[in-house]
């Protein structure tokens, strides 16, 4: 038996003093709110402050909004006035809070359900495009997706990134490019897709190695050019949370079919993109808005033996080629270009504010 004396321990506050204001005990909902804005504008960090003021103000508006849209529905067409008026119950956030909690719960390291949530409800593609500005024929962003791994394989130029079976024989080559021409040599290329089965490999249980993905650089001149397999339209996972989301909102769960390339070069923004062969039924319609016009892209259909051969396709005598140079904004081009769209989104903003003063 153990001399030691027993500890006895206490629960203890975080260190916050309490704030130096009284804030009104509520008796109405609004003062709730009121309360909770109080008490945010005490966040030390002005950015962490200014984000949570405007996500507190409009989760308590969305709360809001739910009565009252159900109430002028009510008031126009019910002449029933024993009826309760309907409203967000505490069952229905409760099954909000539930369903978050599922999602954080099927992540994985090597799955993402908050990445899916977040790019089927369209904050993925709008927040990336908001940060990533274009200009100068710059390669236009796209959504990163929950599939990138960090156990890429290296492969050098020409070679596969997909072992025998995988699929179709795709070739892809271009150039890194800056905005006015000149190559890009040693960029940084990964690149992921699916299989022709429809699945990344780590969708699969067995899987033991990294399978249709890879990383590569450019060379001197810019160039690059690996071995891969044609991708096929897929379905996002549809056995978590997330899936069940979109059989209640009634949409499909379909990606078009896609090659993921992310690109990073030292003095460069770093571009996260996504090429979408032409032709595929789910490209107006992808599940999580990642497409974008200027990332449509042409597979022309070589029949060569000779030349799949050269390019070093062990059978057959017919593949896909993919063409596309890759245009970087230098971190400058980029900075400036955000600094502008700030800036504009500020004068709109002080516009509207002194129209309604």
């Amino acid at each position: 038996m153990s001399d030691a004396p027993e500890v006895h321990v206490k629960a203890t506050s975080n260190g916050v003093p309490i704030p130096s204001f009284d804030l009104p005990l509520p008796d109405r909902p609004d003062i709730i709110t009121a309360n909770v804005q109080k008490l945010t504008e005490l966040t030390p960090n002005p950015r962490h402050r200014f984000i949570f003021k405007a996500l507190l103000k409009h989760l308590h508006q969305f709360i809001n909004e739910t009565r009252r849209v159900y109430f002028l529905l009510y008031l126009h067409f019910s002449t029933d006035t024993t009826t309760t008026i309907p409203s967000l119950s505490t069952d229905e956030w409760m099954a909000a809070i539930d369903f978050l909690t599922r999602v954080g719960q099927k992540c994985t390291p090597l799955r993402q359900e908050t990445i899916l949530l977040s790019d089927v409800l369209g904050v993925s593609a709008l927040v990336d495009s908001l940060n990533n500005p274009i200009a100068g024929g710059a390669t236009e962003n796209s959504v990163l997706g929950p599939f990138l791994t960090e156990d890429a394989a290296d492969v050098n130029f020409g070679e596969s990134i997909a072992s025998e079976g995988k699929g179709d024989y795709m070739y892809v080559e271009g150039r890194v490019l800056t905005t006015d021409g000149q190559p890009i040599p040693n960029a940084v290329i990964e690149t992921w897709e699916t299989d022709a089965d429809g699945f990344y490999d780590t969708q699969y249980a067995d899987r033991s190695q990294p399978d249709c993905r890879g990383r590569l650089r450019s060379d001197d001149d810019g160039r690059y050019g690996y071995r891969a397999v044609v991708p096929v339209a897929y379905p996002i996972p549809g056995d978590g949370p997330v899936g069940e989301l979109l059989l209640l909102l009634g949409r499909h769960n379909m990606r078009p079919n896609h090659l993921h390339m992310m690109v990073e070069a030292p003095g460069f923004h770093k571009l996260v993109t996504a090429f979408y062969p032409d032709g595929c039924d789910y490209i107006r319609s992808d599940c999580v808005f990642g497409v974008k016009k200027s990332l449509v892209v042409n597979l022309k259909n070589i029949v060569d033996a000779e030349e799949a051969r050269k390019r070093g396709f062990p059978h057959g005598d017919s593949f896909k080629l993919l063409q596309r140079d890759i245009v970087l904004l230098t971190e400058d081009q980029s900075t400036a270009m955000r600094a502008g769209i700030e800036e504009e989104r500020y004068t709109i903003t002080e516009m509207i504010k002194s129209t309604k003063s």
